[in-house]
């Protein structure tokens, strides 16, 4: 092993390079996709500067921290962009305030209505079929409503 860390260089990390892409290709995620960066950028800092064993680590390391925070940064803003349909696949969040009509009485406090082509569960007050009713809340997939007055 004594002989073996001096001699790693520039083939060395552009095959750990070439290792962690495949490892990309078989798992799921992107994270070692910035560690194969960081390696292949090593070994073309090393190529350029003829880095000792060392310091070509602590440059993998650098590169790999860098590159995996940057990645962090921009992954984080892509899980959260900015929509104009929010609720696009949560579509009854969008129906609070809506008006519609009981399709089934609500008996020990659950019925059902329909919103424009879907029948949704409901819960509320005791309440005869046909009653007009006002959506107040949503909870999961079951909308809470209340008799319009």
């Amino acid at each position: 092993m004594e002989n073996f860390i001096p001699n790693v260089g520039t083939w060395f990390w552009w095959i750990i390079a070439a290792l962690l892409l495949i490892g990309e290709l078989l798992m799921p995620g992107v994270f070692l996709l910035w560690l194969a960066v960081a390696a292949a950028l090593t070994g073309i800092v090393d190529l350029v500067l003829g880095l000792g064993w060392q310091a070509e680590i602590l440059t993998f390391a650098g590169f790999s921290l860098a590159l995996v925070m940057a990645s962090w940064k921009y992954v984080k803003r892509q899980r959260s962009p900015k929509s104009d349909q929010p609720n696009l696949n949560q579509r009854q969040m969008d129906y609070t305030g809506r008006h519609t009509t009981l399709l089934k009485a609500i008996n020990n406090g659950a019925g059902r209505v329909r919103i424009d082509d879907s029948v949704w569960d409901v819960t509320g007050p005791e309440l005869a079929q046909g009653t007009h009713v006002i959506v107040t809340g949503v909870s999961g997939s079951t909308l809470t409503v209340e008799a319009v007055n």
